[in-house]
């Protein structure tokens, strides 16, 4: 004799709600992501990325042939961790209550339509925004070989 179950779509939706650990706080810091404009005319493509807070010297960009990738690392310049009784602001007996600016290591890579010419490639970095003017690589026109 064959058994027969009820479906029940709710019961789907709801199995195991209750057992997984559920972050309902409003104070949790998302891990900022490189937010950029990308724009093309007929010689090259123009980047414009954000990178609010971040050193000069602290940005790498790389280019292989038509993908580009992007890192930058934003620095602590004051460490709070380390139990010295000090704020972010350097005050001794200040205690931290929130804490929402990130610290650590971001990167994008993406890949454009066309190889980048990589030697007449130029990065500026003015006012936490990163341009990027990525000329387009001249395709070399195809040779016919004469048979010998």
């Amino acid at each position: 004799m064959s058994n027969l179950t009820r479906f029940d779509p709710l019961d789907d939706i709801f199995r195991g709600f209750f057992l997984r650990p559920v972050d309902l706080s409003a104070n949790s810091v998302n891990t900022p992501s490189i937010r950029m404009d990308v724009s093309e005319n007929p010689d090259a493509f123009l980047v414009h990325a954000e990178l609010p807070g971040v050193k000069k010297e602290d940005i790498h960009v790389s280019i292989d042939g038509a993908q580009v990738s992007i890192s930058a690392e934003m620095k602590e310049e004051r460490s709070i961790r380390e139990g010295n009784g000090k704020d972010a602001s350097g005050k001794e007996g200040s205690r931290l209550l929130c804490a929402e600016r990130y610290y650590g290591k971001v990167s994008r890579s993406f890949q454009l339509a066309q190889e980048i010419d990589d030697t007449q490639a130029v990065a500026r970095f003015n006012d936490g925004v990163l341009e990027l003017t990525l000329p387009k690589r001249v395709a070399a026109a195809s040779k016919r070989l004469t048979i010998q």
